[in-house]
Parts: C-alpha cells; sequence; structure tokens
C-alpha cells in the first residue's frame, strides 16, 4: 500500500457487518483499522441479539419452573440484579473474546465518534486517521416518533429496557412488531403486567396473519398481556405516582397508568457523521448503495442497517459483508441473495423465517401452495411451507421452541 494513507480499509461500525468486514480483510493481511463509537460489537452484542436471547431463555426457564407440578404452588422469586450482573458478565467475556481475536489479526481498534472531512480523512477523538477505502457500517438508531411528551419523561428503549435491575409492576410497550413482542414477553414471563400497543391491525405487522394470532393468544391466554391494535399514543406525561399514556382506540381517546413505558416503534439508519463532506449521497432511508454496496464516492462502501432496506438482522449484515469483502479482494460481482437470510423472533414459540411468507408472496402476486405441519409434542407449534407450481420450495416459517435449530436441520434434509 501507499504510504499516502494510514489504512488499506477503514471500517466505521463494529457490529456484525463491520466486524465480519474486517476480519475478512484482515485475514489476507489488509491494513485494517475498526473505529466504534460507542460499545464493541454494536447492538448485536450489546443491546439486541445476546442481551435478549439471554434475558428471554432466563424468563422462560423461569416461568417453565414456577409453572411445574414439583413447585406445588410454592413461592418461588428471582434477583433480577444478579441476573442482569450474570448476563452482562457473559456478554462482557464474548465482546472481549470477538476484540482480542480482531486485534490478534491486526486490526487497530478505536473507540470514538468518526467524522468524516474527506473521502479519504476521518477525524476521532481530535485525531486524523486516513485511508485508502473505507466500510461504512454504522448500524442504525432510535426512530423520532410524534408522540407529545416524550420529550419531558423518563422512557426506556430496546437498548435500555433489559438493563433494569427491578421489575416494574406495569409495563407499556409502544410497537408491536419483532422487538416489542420480545421486550412484552420478557417482562409478562418474569410478572410484570403489560400492555402492548401496535398501530397496525395485529402484532408482528410484518408475518403472517395465522403467525400474529398464533402470538396474540399465547400472550393473552398464557401471559395475561394486554394485546391492543389499530390504536395510536397520542400523548404521554408522567405525575409524582405514575406514568400516564394517551392513546386513541376504536374513535375513542383513552388513558392508562403504568409504571414504565416502553419505546419500540422502530429504527432509522445512522447517518450523522460527515457524510457529504465525503461525496457519500443519502436519504432518510439509508445510504445510497449500488448492488455491489457502491456509494457515490468511490472508495466508500456501506453495509448493514445504515443502508436501511431489507430486514434487518444479524444474519443479513454477516452476508453483506461477506459478500463485498469477497468482491473488494477478487474483484467480483456477487449480490446477495436475501431470500436465503433466515428472519428470527426470540418469542415463545420462536418464530423464523426463510425465504417467502404469505404476505410476500402475496404481495409479489406468486402463486403458491401452502402445507401446515402441527408439532404435537410443542404447544402452539407448527411449520408452515410455501411451494410454486413447480412444487419447489419458496418459503419456510416454524413456529417451535427451538426453531432455528430445526430450520437447520431442515435445510440439511433438503441439500
Amino acid at each position: 500500500m501507499s504510504k499516502k494513507y494510514n489504512y488499506e480499509f477503514i471500517v466505521i461500525g463494529s457490529g456484525p457487518a463491520g466486524r465480519t468486514a474486517a476480519e475478512n480483510l484482515a485475514k489476507v493481511k489488509k491494513s485494517v483499522c475498526l473505529v466504534e463509537a460507542e460499545a464493541f460489537g454494536g447492538a448485536e452484542l450489546n443491546t439486541r441479539d445476546l442481551p435478549y436471547k439471554l434475558s428471554l431463555d432466563f424468563a422462560h426457564n423461569y416461568h417453565n419452573f414456577t409453572s411445574s407440578k414439583a413447585v406445588n404452588g410454592e413461592a418461588h422469586h428471582f434477583n433480577l440484579p444478579t441476573f442482569t450482573i450474570s448476563r452482562d458478565n457473559q456478554i462482557e467475556n464474548i465482546k472481549n473474546l470477538y476484540e482480542k481475536n480482531l486485534k490478534d489479526l491486526g486490526v487497530d481498534i478505536i473507540k470514538g465518534f468518526a467524522h468524516f472531512l474527506d473521502n479519504h480523512t476521518i477525524i476521532v477523538e481530535d485525531k486524523e486517521y486516513t485511508a485508502a477505502n473505507f466500510i461504512l457500517a454504522t448500524g442504525s438508531k432510535l426512530k423520532a416518533t410524534g408522540i407529545s411528551g416524550l420529550d419531558s419523561i423518563n422512557f426506556s428503549t430496546p437498548d435500555t429496557a433489559l438493563r433494569t435491575r427491578r421489575l416494574p409492576k406495569f409495563v407499556f410497550v409502544i410497537g408491536g412488531g419483532s422487538t416489542g413482542t420480545e421486550i412484552a414477553e420478557y417482562f409478562a414471563t418474569l410478572g410484570s403486567g403489560v400492555i402492548i400497543m401496535e398501530l397496525g391491525t395485529h402484532l408482528l405487522p410484518r408475518e403472517d396473519d395465522d403467525i400474529a394470532e398464533n402470538v396474540t393468544k399465547y400472550f393473552t391466554e398464557d401471559l395475561g398481556i394486554t394485546v391492543i391494535s389499530n390504536a395510536k399514543v397520542v400523548a404521554v406525561t408522567e405525575d409524582y405516582t405514575s406514568k400516564i399514556v394517551v392513546f386513541t382506540s376504536e374513535g375513542t381517546e383513552k388513558m392508562v397508568r403504568v409504571e414504565s413505558i416502553i419505546l419500540a416503534t422502530g429504527s432509522t439508519p445512522s447517518l450523522d457523521y460527515g457524510l457529504e463532506n465525503a461525496g457519500v449521497e443519502y436519504k432518510h432511508s439509508g445510504i445510497i448503495v449500488d448492488k455491489y454496496f457502491n456509494t457515490t464516492a468511490k472508495n466508500i462502501y456501506a453495509i448493514g442497517d445504515c443502508i436501511g432496506g431489507a430486514e434487518s438482522s444479524t444474519e443479513r449484515a454477516v452476508l453483506e459483508a461477506n459478500i463485498l469483502t469477497e468482491n473488494l479482494l477478487h474483484r467480483g460481482k456477487t449480490t446477495p441473495k436475501y431470500s436465503d437470510v433466515p428472519r428470527k423472533i426470540q418469542t415463545y414459540p420462536e418464530i423464523v423465517t426463510i425465504g417467502f411468507n404469505e404476505r410476500d408472496a402475496l404481495a409479489r402476486d406468486i402463486s403458491y401452495k401452502k402445507s401446515l405441519t402441527t408439532l404435537p409434542e410443542y404447544p402452539n407449534s407448527f411449520v408452515k411451507t410455501l411451494t410454486d407450481r413447480s412444487g419447489h420450495i419458496i418459503g419456510t416459517t416454524i413456529v417451535a421452541p427451538n426453531a432455528t435449530l430445526a430450520l437447520r436441520l431442515r435445510k440439511l434434509l433438503q441439500k
């Protein structure tokens, strides 16, 4: 590499997209720097995938134990601070292993907020760094809402909700997508009263009606969660006793008092780091890239949530990082096949979809045939498979306690 630049590649963002890209490049002896503004590992290791997986596993185990016949109606309690400390220590150990692996490969890791000065230069904590190429993997942040009074109260987000060390008596979750349902289930399973509200016609608006009905039935009948759909929060406030949520439902304005409000209304790409200085064009929906992840600056690439588009997931981010680095290293022209990326919801039962669901097929005017196989050994569990006119599988949804494992086995059997 020319001595003109400090590095061949600077990767901004240490989530699954940025971490995978940095690792792939470092393995072939490219000089790489990884910049992270917040905690190493991004949302995957700090606030979403891993924390939710560990927390929901803990909640389900506690719920199963207290519901079992062996308990004989005896009261059993858990120590939430002890669990959160143990969970956070476990996550920290995993983060340290990932970070050590990158450092052992020769990756320089810089902590701080990066800001572009031009298309070859960033500044981090008053120090400039240059690179021949940049890979942007800056993820996303909480989407702003039009809820009146939100800026004047303390509320939780998907990133902060699991950090509480005292279980709230009553929780109001705004947003019934995948993250909102996971949050609602976590608190309800541990014993909080929960209301979850969705703007659309049902929970999990991205999923098929039967999937949403399955989750809603479990929430209401087994966990006692109040599910409100076709409703909109218009204002929030608080007084000395509680937080107050004002919402409209069925044409009527209503009010409820709760202890905690959790905002799970989706995310928006993180774009505020001087992209215009580097000649990188973007829209509100994300950084503009072509099908090979090239931005409008010829030496800058973008992957993961910061480009918007396809459904956010760790698997998608890793796929894009692998394709981008393979193309960069071998002058390839491979494009991602998103239909191979599983979409996971960590509720109980777990929901995993790969390929099209019925909602996708109908939106694309694709003719399909549906088969449904129930799993008698697990309540509310089934496998739904969609095939096209030729009998080829175009989508599979598994609803089961170990849906991710079941999907992997199913894919192996199909090979």
